[in-house]
C-alpha cells in the first residue's frame, strides 16, 4: 500500500508541464519580502498572502506540489478551510519542510545526521501533508544514490504511515 501511494505521489509531483512551488519561507524570510514592498508582516497578512497564492484560479494546471512552512500548514483560509485542503482542491499535493529541529541519524548512512520528521513535527494537525522536505546535515556523504533515496523513503514511511 505504501509503495503504491508513494509511487503515485512521486509521479504526480513530476507530471509534465507542472512544477513544485517552494512556499516554505520562514517568518524571518517572508518578513524581508514584505518589508521590501512596504507591507506589515503579521500572521494575518502572511495567511492572506498565502491564501491569495493558493486560490489563484488554474494554479493546479501548472503546480503539482507546494512545500509549506510549519506555520502555513496549520493555517486556515478566511472561510475556515485549512490551506492544505485548499491546495488539495486545486489538485496540488501539499508538503512540509522539516529542517527546523529534530536531528537524528539517517538509518542507511553510517549515522549521518538528518532532520527527522517525527521529532520536528511531533505536535499539530499535519494530516494534509503528503510529502516531506528534509535535509541531511552532511551533503558530502560517501554512499550510493540508492541509499539517499532509501533514506527519504524510510523517513516518509516512518513518519506518515507508521506512527
Amino acid at each position: 500500500m505504501f509503495d503504491i501511494q508513494m509511487e503515485s505521489t512521486a509521479q504526480a509531483l513530476v507530471a509534465r508541464g507542472r512544477g513544485i512551488l517552494a512556499a516554505d519561507e520562514s517568518t524571518g524570510t517572508i518578513e524581508k519580502r514584505f518589508k521590501s514592498v512596504g507591507a506589515v508582516c503579521t500572521e494575518e497578512n502572511r495567511r492572506a498572502y498565502r491564501e491569495l497564492l493558493f486560490t489563484t484560479a488554474g494554479l493546479g494546471e501548472f503546480i503539482s506540489g507546494v512545500i509549506l512552512f510549519d506555520e502555513t500548514i496549520r493555517q486556515q483560509g478566511a472561510d475556515g478551510t485549512p490551506l492544505g485542503e485548499t491546495l488539495h482542491r486545486q489538485g496540488i499535493i501539499p508538503g512540509i519542510k522539516v529542517n527546523k529541529s529534530g536531528r537524528a541519524p539517517l538509518p542507511v548512512s553510517n549515522g549521518a545526521p538528518f532532520f527527522h520528521p517525527r521529532s520536528s513535527l511531533a505536535t499539530g494537525n499535519l494530516a494534509s501533508a503528503r510529502v516531506v522536505k528534509f535535509q541531511t546535515a552532511n551533503p558530502a556523504l560517501d554512499w550510493p544514490i540508492r541509499g539517499k533515496r532509501c533514506g527519504c523513503v524510510w523517513s516518509q514511511g516512518d513518519w506518515r504511515f507508521n506512527r
